[in-house]
């Protein structure tokens, strides 16, 4: 995904630089791109490319199969992450919720609980997924594994703290071998490198 900060359309106030959340909410309803919400600033999200659409594919694929007769549930990024303690509103690019989703008050598109995320990474937002976004999600009592999926290369970074929300000390490892497996602590599952993928050309 692309972030860039710029005015979106169709405001009532051209000249606003900073907006509640409810304001936030009713121009996303009608705008025709995405844009995500940050403490008053609006941010526009643009699309991403064909690999990485195809490798969210892949795994949303992937993930939704194994994940099937189990109580998680795998959402894409038509749902956006909220996070209180930053007032933030973000789109991950994937991301599972163990039973119930927790719903932000009365809103059923902005969810509280993610377990998992996975945001596959884009040059211009790299360093974004890897710092403030990161550290943002952190801040979320259920959220304790995070992948960061490369898409010019067979490459992914894991983040993961089973003793969450107590401890803030989180193991990291790689997997950058299409012949290998990703374990999916949080999940209890292997998530195969040549599935995520499939079908990529580098």
């Amino acid at each position: 995904m692309v972030i860039t900060q710029t005015n979106p359309p169709n405001l009532l106030d051209a000249t606003k630089t900073r907006f509640t959340p409810d304001e936030y909410r009713a121009i996303q309803e009608t705008a025709e791109e995405r844009h995500e919400y940050c403490n008053g600033e609006i941010i526009v999200r643009s699309g991403g490319s064909e690999v990485h659409s195809a490798i969210a594919c892949n795994l949303l694929i992937y993930l939704g199969f194994l994940l099937r007769d189990t109580d998680f549930r795998l959402y894409n990024s038509e749902l956006r992450v909220w996070i209180p303690e930053h007032r933030c509103g973000t789109y991950a690019d994937l991301m599972v919720v163990n039973g119930e989703p927790e719903f932000n008050g009365d809103r059923t598109d902005e969810i509280l609980n993610p377990l998992l995320i996975v945001e596959v990474l884009s040059p211009s937002t790299e360093g974004y997924d890897r710092g403030e976004k990161f550290r943002k999600y952190r801040s979320l009592a259920n959220f304790c594994e995070y992948l960061l999926v490369s898409q010019a290369e067979p490459y992914i970074e894991q983040y993961y703290n089973g003793d969450r929300p107590s401890s803030e000390r989180w193991q990291w490892q790689v997997c950058d071998r299409l012949d290998r497996a990703i374990v999916l602590h949080s999940l209890n599952i292997e998530l195969p490198m040549s599935e995520i993928y499939r079908r990529i050309n580098f």
